[in-house]
């Protein structure tokens, strides 16, 4: 058995959370090769050594003294190298990261240091080999991530290391030059080297103990997924869950290759297993719930529009037009909603409006904002009579009108519009019907 295990930066952030992590790799030895991030916050209030790293490249653009931030983050690492009692020196990458900073090396370059210089300091504390990223995840010339390029790097360099510690983040275009991920591009690195070494499962340690039912923010203590499929999940990251990277799921998934979800914290807890299928009954009819605010319903109503051939593709062209792109569009016999991102839309909504009304010549248009959209998700719904009827249930015994319905064709979610100002109250509602009280 191979594992991948990834650490996320509240995991890395001190030489007291680096044992946690010490212990949790030793612990198992199929925990073969491990991908950190850059350390994160201590404590509340404290900053991220990646935003520290960001605030010495734009006083490096804007000709500032950039010293005393850098000094900053090389004393963050060197607390954890004594509090671990490390004979590690990272002078002089310091030095090199300074002289390219002054030479403007790039952006990119600049945030992918906390990951290397994490890894740098892990492996050493591991004992592992260190294998920079920009040696085996590759990016194309114009930036873009080549997964098949890098699939080939990583089996062939880890094939001859039995065991690595590789920073997560980044990669390099075949020039050297870096490139990073988007913030959280830890999680995809992760999943990169699982798919490379046809990993047995991915291991993604975080701060929390798997993927929970609902927000934590809005429901104390929510109950914890214990198996989710990649389908769901991926309904409840683009809804607003957010335990790990979106794109993280795609290259275990396409290797078949299950994704756990784990506490450094509390590393006993079973977590989430991410599965492709599974024949495991969740304790719930639904898996989870998710949501977002601050969308806008674009309505339009116009006479026998079911019988006018190409309306809906002239309606979408206006959004089209102006790179706009939608998140659900219920319709009637003779009415169309579309429901669009407020801050993205507001900026063109008349251009987007004129254009419609060119189009389609409706007999009705109106905007409807401050909308809320909340996904109730779960494989096992349609194999149950009456899951909307006590969505809607609840929602109506808690005094909240429903703006929008849309269900997928395949079954596993429900998507309802609520008022932002119901948002939250909407997901109490939901959760309580079918996980605290099971009515």
């Amino acid at each position: 058995m191979v594992k991948v295990a990834k650490f996320g930066g509240s995991s890395l952030a001190s030489a007291e959370q680096f044992r946690k992590v010490g212990d949790i790799v030793r612990a198992d030895e199929s925990r073969r090769y491990v991908v950190p991030s850059a350390p994160g916050k201590r404590f509340h209030g404290d900053t991220k050594v990646t935003d520290l790293l960001y605030t010495c490249y734009a006083a490096a653009e804007s000709g500032d003294d950039f010293s005393d931030t850098l000094k900053e983050i090389h004393a963050r690492y060197q607390e954890i190298i004594d509090g671990l009692h490390l004979s590690v020196d990272l002078s002089h990458e310091f030095e090199i990261i300074e002289e390219n900073m002054r030479g403007l090396s790039g952006r990119d370059y600049a945030a992918s240091r906390g990951e290397y210089l994490n890894g740098i300091v892990l492996a050493a504390y591991l004992g592992y080999e260190f294998i920079d990223a920009s040696q085996i995840i590759r990016f194309d010339d114009e930036g873009h991530f080549d997964p098949e390029t890098t699939n080939c790097l990583v089996g062939e360099r880890l094939a001859q290391t039995e065991r690595a510690v590789i920073p997560g983040f980044y990669g390099a275009k075949a020039d050297g030059s870096i490139v990073v991920f988007s913030r959280g591009g830890s999680d995809i690195t992760g999943s990169i080297i699982a798919r490379g070494v046809s990993a047995s499962v991915y291991e993604n340690w975080t701060d929390v103990s798997g993927v929970m039912v609902a927000d934590p923010r809005i429901i104390r203590n929510p109950e914890v997924i214990h198996t989710i499929t990649y389908l769901e999940l991926r309904e409840l990251s683009y809804m607003g869950a957010s335990v790990m990277h979106a794109d993280a799921i795609f290259p275990a998934r396409k290797a078949g290759i299950p994704i756990n979800i784990r506490n450094t914290n509390a590393p006993e807890d079973e977590g989430t297993m991410i599965v492709e299928r599974t024949s495991r009954i969740p304790k719930y009819t639904i898996t989870g719930i998710a949501g977002k605010k601050d969308f806008v319903a674009v309505n339009i109503e116009k006479d026998q529009m079911n019988s006018e051939i190409g309306f809906g593709r002239r309606v979408l062209s206006a959004f089209e037009k102006y790179n706009l792109s939608f998140e659900h569009m219920p319709s009637g016999v003779d009415t169309m909603t579309i429901v669009i991102n407020q801050k993205d839309f507001q900026e063109k909504e008349q251009k987007v409006l004129t254009e419609i009304t060119r189009l389609t010549h409706p007999d009705s248009l109106d905007l409807e904002p401050d909308i809320a959209l909340i996904a109730v998700v779960g494989r096992c719904m349609k194999e149950n009579r009456g899951t909307a009827a006590r969505i809607f249930a609840a929602l109506a015994h808690a005094k909240i009108n429903v703006k929008m319905i849309d269900q997928g064709s395949s079954e596993i979610n429900v998507i309802i519009g609520v008022k932002n100002a119901d948002f939250e109250n909407a997901i109490r509602a939901i959760y309580d019907i079918f996980v605290t009280t099971q009515l």
